[in-house]
């Protein structure tokens, strides 16, 4: 599978969730949750993990793991490559 790049991503919160800050201020790293994120809320994170499943056909399979995948927009975009590929080879 190709890989995921930034904008894609960026282009999913804009699409999906309610954002706070500016779409320039968000970075690979920039926190997605909690103080000094981009201010999702539980309700983003719904609405991400459908648009995830919806674009990449990737299903998140718990809280847990959204938790850990939802932290910033780099480890979605690794969890996206890595899960891609176990897709692939299966």
């Amino acid at each position: 599978m190709r890989d995921v790049t930034l904008d894609e991503l960026k282009r999913l919160l804009v699409e999906n969730c309610v954002l706070k800050v500016n779409l320039d201020e968000i970075h690979e790293d920039s926190p997605l949750f909690g103080p000094g994120s981009v201010g999702l809320d539980s309700l983003d994170a719904l609405q991400m993990t459908v648009a995830i499943e919806q674009n990449y056909g990737l299903i998140i399979p718990d809280p847990q793991t959204a938790r850990e995948v939802l932290k910033t927009l780099g480890t979605l975009r690794e969890w996206i490559a890595r899960e891609s590929a176990k897709k692939e080879q299966a």
